[in-house]
């Protein structure tokens, strides 16, 4: 059986494009570009919360990263090192090779650099942090939205709500809208190029990972604003036509998590510029509602033109 650092050298090991110095050695060595900010951030993925134990390790590889680089893309920044802490049950040389396949083929997809990290024995627990740059001054944050901004969203959250539910015999999809949901759960797509070409046009963004209302109260509390759902304006119906179950899609589209879209303001005068960028970018933005005052909370116009308040529930670890 290889030992830990065989492994380590044969699987995680390549060679790094931006970096002084890499793994081997008992620290990284990085050197920032001239006027930027770091950005770095952390997601866990444990088995049995975050990922069933038998999913596919080349699947869970890919995720693994791209979860982390998601925040990166909701911070308008660009990614650039990571490093991966791992709990192995066992050391699975096949599993291990699958899982590597997929973190790299994440890791060449952004252009990122694997710089190092720790294996252990332990429950299967994968732990990346992630590093990137942004300009100083222009990160974009969950604290910046403003009443009389409008409320995006992109591509179609709820995807992987519905991929979960047809994995746990909740849903019965067919077809390519299985395959598109399963992808949507197992290989999410962040939005960099989203999230950098929004740099000095949303006011607030983050990415939905818990669910749009529970992700959008976060933008709320921190913003101290109020919002107004459209109803009519949430891309509801390809979900609709998925699993044929009008509430299922509306549940999946607002609560569903696992979506690793883009949820931010921008102000109304940079309405054209930002509806552009679903052309220039090739990516669905939806205008789904806008901000208002604190007062007025979080509130669903629904297709009768009649106000309901919402409450911003996602998902919470520590939850009941």
């Amino acid at each position: 059986m290889p030992s830990e650092f065989a492994l380590i050298r044969k699987h995680f090991t390549r060679p790094a494009r931006h970096t002084d110095l890499a793994v081997g050695d008992d620290a990284a060595l990085i050197r920032p570009s001239a006027g930027m900010q770091l950005a770095i951030s952390t997601d866990m993925l444990v088995a049995g919360t975050h990922f069933f134990a038998d999913t596919d390790p080349e699947d869970l590889g890919w995720k693994a990263l791209a979860v982390n680089v998601s925040d990166l893309a909701a911070m308008g920044a660009q990614p650039r090192w990571v490093v991966l802490a791992a709990s192995l049950p066992a050391p699975d040389e096949a599993w291990i090779a699958a899982f590597a396949r997929g973190f790299f083929a994440c890791s060449e997809a952004f252009g990122i650099d694997v710089i190092g990290g720790d294996t252990t024995r332990g429950p299967l627990n994968l732990c990346p942090t992630i590093f990137g740059e942004v300009p100083v001054g222009s990160a974009v944050t969950r604290a910046g939205a403003r009443p009389g901004d409008d409320l995006w969203v992109s591509g179609a959250p709820g995807r992987a709500a519905l991929g979960l539910a047809q994995l746990r015999g909740e849903a019965t999809l067919a077809g390519a809208d299985r395959a598109d949901c399963l992808a949507a759960l197992q290989r999410p797509q962040p939005r960099v190029a989203l999230g950098l070409a929004l740099r000095g046009l949303a006011s607030a963004m983050l990415d939905v990972s818990d669910g749009l209302l529970g992700d959008l109260g976060h933008i709320l509390e921190q913003s101290a604003v109020g919002a107004v759902i459209s109803e009519e304006a949430l891309p509801l119906a390809p979900l609709q036509a998925a699993c044929g179950d009008a509430a299922l899609a509306f549940r999946a589209c607002t609560a569903g998590g696992d979506d690793y879209e883009l949820l931010f303001t921008a102000p109304a005068a940079h309405r054209a510029e930002v509806g552009a960028l679903a052309g220039q970018l090739g990516v669905p933005l939806h205008r789904i509602g806008a901000i208002t005052p604190p007062d007025q909370g979080l509130r669903l116009r629904g297709h009768d033109g009649q106000l309901r308040p919402l409450a911003a529930r996602g998902y919470d670890h520590f939850g009941r």
